[in-house]
Order: structure tokens, then sequence, then C-alpha cells
């Protein structure tokens, strides 16, 4: 079936299997392979992408279901090779781990902050609860949360400015 999509601004006119995931979609069919697959449940959050503005697990949609949609990646969130503000604070504060998950955290964290511009420790946590890191990197993913929101200041030890 032939699917029209805007990914990351870009517009495509591809053909798809009714079947194809939107994550094997973007990652085999337009080599966008910052979107990882974890769990292909739905389950862990790393497949996150926004879909018509909003969040989804790319490996629980369809392909088809995004025909005339808008699709944000991981790929689209720097721009003109500069970070974004959200990715440069996870740069700073090691949140990338082994960086399997970052690109689920980071659309999730988007989507956060886009409702809520200055989480706290307890919004931030809510707001990534479907998002797992293996590293256990929770503490430096919320810490640079909290730093692209202006929530926290650094001492000899970190604060959090905005505690639950």
């Amino acid at each position: 079936m032939k699917i029209q999509v805007t990914v990351n601004g870009i517009a495509y006119e591809k053909d798809v299997a009714e079947h194809r995931t939107l994550l094997h979609f973007l990652r085999d069919d337009l080599g966008l392979t910052g979107t990882k697959e974890g769990c292909g449940a739905g389950e862990c959050g790393a497949c996150t992408v926004y879909f018509n503005g909003k969040t989804v697990n790319s490996c629980m949609v369809l392909a088809v279901e995004a025909n005339g949609g808008t699709i944000e990646t991981i790929e689209g969130e720097a721009q003109d090779g500069v970070l974004s503000r959200l990715q440069d604070a996870f740069d700073r504060h090691h949140a990338v781990q082994c960086g399997f998950c970052t690109a689920g955290m980071i659309m999730s964290a988007r989507e956060l902050i886009h409702h809520t511009p200055h989480p706290t420790v307890k919004e931030i946590q809510d707001g990534l609860e479907g998002n797992f890191c293996r590293c256990t990197g929770y503490e430096q993913i919320i810490e640079a949360i909290l730093d692209a929101t202006g929530g926290y200041r650094e001492k000899e030890d970190l604060v959090y400015v905005r505690e639950q």
C-alpha cells in the first residue's frame, strides 16, 4: 500500500506492506535508525516518536496508520546541526549512558515539557513512566530534564530546586 507521510519536515511517499510497523518503516525504509526497537511490545519506550503531535510507541503503530500524518523522530530534534536544549542537557549530565533508550527518553521528555514547562521531579518520573533505562541512569536523566527547564542549581552536590 502506498502511504504519504511527513517525517522531520520531509514529505515521503512509499509503498509499505500492510503489516509493517512504523518503527521498521522509519528504520529500514527511511534509514532513521535513532529510534530503537527494545521490546517490540510497547513496554520499554525505546521506539518513542511524535506522531501527529503526541508520543507513541512506534513498534505498536502500523506504517499504514501514519498515512497522511506527521512524524518527528530524534533525528529531527537538532536543528542545523545544533543540539536542542534537551539534547544538550542530556549530554552535559551524561544522561545517555549506553544510548539505547536516549531517543525515546528525549521524545517523552519533550512531550512532558510541552505540557508542563517546569516539571517537578515527581512529574518527570511520571512523564517518563513508560520509558525504561536498563543502565539505571534515571538520576542523570532527571537532572538533565531539570536543567533543560531551569529547575536545578549545582553546588558541591546537585540540589534539586523543584523537588516533589
